[in-house]
């Protein structure tokens, strides 16, 4: 069991996005992932109560297991038990839910087409049923992904008002989620008094992830154990940005939603404009931080995925006075440090990372951390 760091004093946590959440009833999906995980741990924080909806983790070792957030009520059920997500909404009667269960991986979508759409699309029609049928709700912010958008070549990001695509199983199930979410929105939510939002975020990184096929966690993987680790399209695109960073867009949304403010619809969260790297480049910035870290380029053949991914933020910057707080560099070393002190001296720095994030936020005078 990694140490635990000491807590995030000094900092009146509990007080940030307007004391939004302190003492409120949130609901979690997906809480066990690396994502949900470290959402869990900010929500506690702000003094939420917490329950989270999600299968088992599904990686050893996992970042959810090694937080050990005991203020966190873990219920495992599986979205597409129409019958079980709608019995848990009523014995916990959340006021807002934040939607991050999927199934998230597109190499895995190739091989799992069906698991994929049954989770990502079926899953999310009975969430919303659940929710439109529990008087308490009264927002959502689903998450869904940068990949929902119609692949262009394009030097521009893509905005909000693109056309939604896919090519792949988990990009279209994500596209399709996003029109399940404006039809329950339009047809249903609305009358019951719930406002929903969409939240897409580009390619996350940050400690305690372990997921398969993804570019850092197969990185530190070699690192850690003396490999080589096996690199697919050096030249693909992305927009890496640090977890915390859509996070706190997610939470504003949340926010604002609950404030009833006008914020329905999608909203991207994506990183500066120096975060969109190639995996190259990437890796490269990766190994200066982690002397030893070895790679290789392997040809493949590779399903396809596409080859520049990048977001147009302006909305989220305009709207909501939301913007990235951690350059690529600054991504990289938290994330970097985070790993090496865990396998190094067997620390977890979650917690650390967390007040840090918080603290560059309150500096840079951004609306939710004042």
């Amino acid at each position: 069991m990694a140490k635990r760091p000491r807590a995030l004093e000094g900092l009146v946590l509990n007080k940030l996005f307007a004391g939004a959440y302190a003492g409120r009833k949130v609901l979690v999906t997906g809480h066990t992932g690396f994502k949900g995980s470290w959402l869990c741990l900010w929500l506690t924080t702000l003094g939420a109560h917490i329950t989270g909806l999600a299968l088992a983790p599904d990686t050893e070792p996992s970042h959810w297991t090694l937080l050990g957030l005991n203020g966190v009520r873990d219920l495992h059920v599986d979205l597409c038990n129409g019958a079980a997500v709608r019995q848990t909404l009523e014995d916990i009667r959340p006021e807002i839910i934040f939607h991050l269960a999927a199934q998230p991986l597109v190499r895995r979508s190739y091989r799992e087409p069906l698991l994929t759409f049954d989770t990502n699309v079926l899953g999310l029609v009975h969430l919303l049923e659940a929710a439109r049928n529990t008087h308490s709700v009264r927002a959502l912010v689903n998450v869904t992904t940068d990949k929902v958008y119609l692949e262009q070549v394009t030097g521009a990001g893509y905005r909000e008002d693109h056309p939604l695509g896919g090519h792949d199983p988990y990009s279209t199930s994500k596209a399709c989620a996003e029109l399940v979410t404006e039809c329950y929105r339009k047809s249903f939510l609305g009358n019951e008094g719930i406002r929903v939002a969409t939240a897409r975020a580009g390619n996350v990184i940050g400690g305690g992830d372990w997921s398969e096929d993804r570019l850092v966690p197969d990185l530190v993987r070699a690192a850690s154990s003396g490999e080589v680790a096996q690199i697919r399209n050096p030249g693909a695109v992305r927009p890496w940005q640090h977890v915390l960073d859509p996070l706190s867009g997610y939470l504003q949304l949340g926010q604002k939603l609950l404030a009833g403010d006008q914020v329905e619809g999608p909203w991207n969260f994506g990183p500066v404009a120096d975060a969109p790297l190639s995996v190259q480049d990437l890796v490269a910035r990766m190994q200066t931080q982690w002397p030893g870290l070895r790679s290789a380029y392997y040809p493949g053949p590779h399903p396809h995925e596409a080859e520049v991914l990048q977001l147009d933020c302006s909305k989220a910057a305009q709207k909501l006075t939301w913007r990235s707080i951690w350059n690529a560099d600054g991504a990289l070393r938290h994330t970097v440090r985070w790993y090496r002190a865990y396998y190094e001296h067997g620390e977890l720095r979650s917690e650390e990372d967390l007040r840090d994030y918080v603290g560059d936020a309150h500096a840079a005078g951004l609306e939710w951390a004042v």
